[in-house]
């Protein structure tokens, strides 16, 4: 997983094309569709034609990653299918879709984008139903659900406290100082995936927890921040290091969706050029947030933080208690020297990006999702990306996983699905009210993918494309 390119070198295929010899190049990571795109393409076919392929003994091959490679002596070549022959059901949706979306590409008014948008919503329900797990990575975070779901069957469901990692009763640091050169592996970043890490459409899905740490050590340096701080490199490790082990093993609320808001933060700073609108400190500000949002995160909400009245509910007074925590964790680990990333910072600037920090973490609260947009709405005659607090764009990637290609986006709707089916389970056996969208005795896929699309995902973006240029393309990977 999240090898560099030359683990996977292109694969090469000669086809024969009205008589001539025709070279196709694709990369292990390319999808069956996109490949049969790429042979119809060579062959002068239509982009979405349904074809086979055939090597010169008729035997037919396989439209895939894998495909066997052949050489300009063995030619294959591409067949078209009539149209009454029955063909992959799947195929015939990824033809739609991808119609669909070479239309949607050539779309700039936000009229004609809710007009199709109806129309995919309503084909998108049939659609995932029909899909099964993607990503193998699905498969553990239902491992790790199960060891959770015995943990509780362990505790014979009684009420317990909803416990974090941090005690701050205790007089030491959960943090243990490393003085030492931390020593994760380092990732060499090829630059095709520095060109990809770029991108929303990035597959976070690939890559291992060294390879992830090592994709955000870039970003700070490439983005021109550990310059702009002073950072030490090795301070810049060790905090790095610290922020994955204060991540809790949960299905959703991971390191991996940590990786996931900073992977999308970095992507929207390159694709909306707010290099060009934001100074050094704000971009500072905001992938430090990103990074920071959900440390230590239990895993349930603030829902049922206030309703068990746990010890974070509690020592926060009910308000936005898990925000709150992950605040509070934030500036423990940079409270340590071996972590303080802006140790060479000065005490009034710190002030001033700890202020930030605090703010926009606390905006991630989704309980605030109306209050915050329908500010930000109210500022966007006399908007100033220089005297703004830019929580709206934490938020957007925060909830930004519909916007990515599908099949990078929808194994996070099954791992929210499942953390929100242990909460829901937790609070049936301690007798606290059940949210119906969390009820798995009530809620479907489609629905909430649907419903959370149109209400919340939408209206967000719709609204940020009034101040942030190319903020449209996003939307467009909220359905394809």
């Amino acid at each position: 997983m999240g090898s560099s390119s030359s683990s996977f070198p292109p694969r090469n295929i000669y086809l024969d094309v009205e008589g001539k010899v025709q070279k196709v190049v694709f990369s292990q990571h390319c999808s069956p569709c996109d490949i049969k795109e790429l042979l119809c393409s060579s062959s002068n076919l239509p982009r979405n034609s349904a074809i086979k392929v055939v090597n010169p003994e008729g035997a037919m091959v396989s439209i895939d990653a894998t495909m066997p490679t052949n050489s300009p002596n063995f030619l294959y070549k591409v067949v078209p299918l009539s149209s009454d022959q029955p063909g992959d059901r799947e195929d015939m949706f990824q033809s739609v879709l991808s119609q669909v979306a070479e239309q949607f590409t050539r779309a700039f008014r936000i009229s004609e984008l809710k007009a199709e948008v109806t129309n995919r919503l309503a084909a998108l329900e049939k659609r995932v139903e029909m899909e099964g797990l993607k990503v193998v990575e699905i498969e553990k975070c239902k491992n790790d659900l199960k060891k959770l779901r015995d943990e509780m069957t362990s505790r014979g469901g009684s009420r317990v406290s909803c416990s974090c990692k941090f005690n701050f009763s205790e007089e030491g640091k959960k943090v243990t100082p490393r003085r030492d050169v931390p020593t994760y592996p380092k990732y060499t970043l090829s630059q095709e995936t520095i060109e990809a890490l770029k991108k929303p459409t990035f597959d976070v899905w690939h890559w291992e927890h060294n390879e992830m740490l090592s994709c955000l050590e870039f970003m700070y340096h490439d983005l021109g921040l550990v310059k702009e701080f002073n950072m030490n490199p090795i301070i810049l490790k060790r905090w790095l290091l610290a922020i994955q082990e204060n991540y809790r093993n949960n299905p959703f609320h991971n390191f991996r969706h940590c990786f996931c808001v900073s992977q999308m933060m970095y992507g929207m700073i390159h694709l909306c050029n707010l290099q060009g609108k934001l100074t050094l400190t704000d971009l500072g500000i905001l992938m430090t947030t990103a990074v920071c949002h959900d440390l230590d995160h239990p895993g349930y909400n603030n829902t049922y933080q206030i309703n068990a009245r746990t010890e974070l509910a509690v020592r926060y007074n009910d308000i936005s208690p898990l925000e709150n925590h992950h605040c509070a964790v934030a500036f423990q680990i940079l409270s340590l020297p071996e972590c303080n990333i802006f140790a060479n910072v000065d005490p009034e600037a710190f002030k001033k990006i700890r202020q930030a920090i605090i703010t926009l973490i606390l905006a991630t609260d989704m309980a605030r999702h109306g209050e915050i947009l329908e500010g930000f709405r109210q500022k966007l005659d006399n908007f100033d990306f220089s005297n703004e607090d830019h929580k709206v764009l934490i938020k957007c990637c925060d909830i930004s996983n519909e916007v990515r290609p599908t099949e990078v986006a929808e194994p996070w709707v099954d791992c929210l699905l499942e953390e929100y089916f242990m909460q829901s389970d937790r609070e049936k056996s301690e007798g606290l009210p059940v949210a119906p969208f969390m009820d798995r005795d009530k809620v479907t896929k489609p629905t909430a993918q649907i419903g959370f699309i149109k209400f919340v995902l939408i209206p967000m973006f719709e609204t940020v494309m009034k101040v942030l240029d190319k903020c449209e393309l996003l939307i467009q990977h909220s359905l394809f």
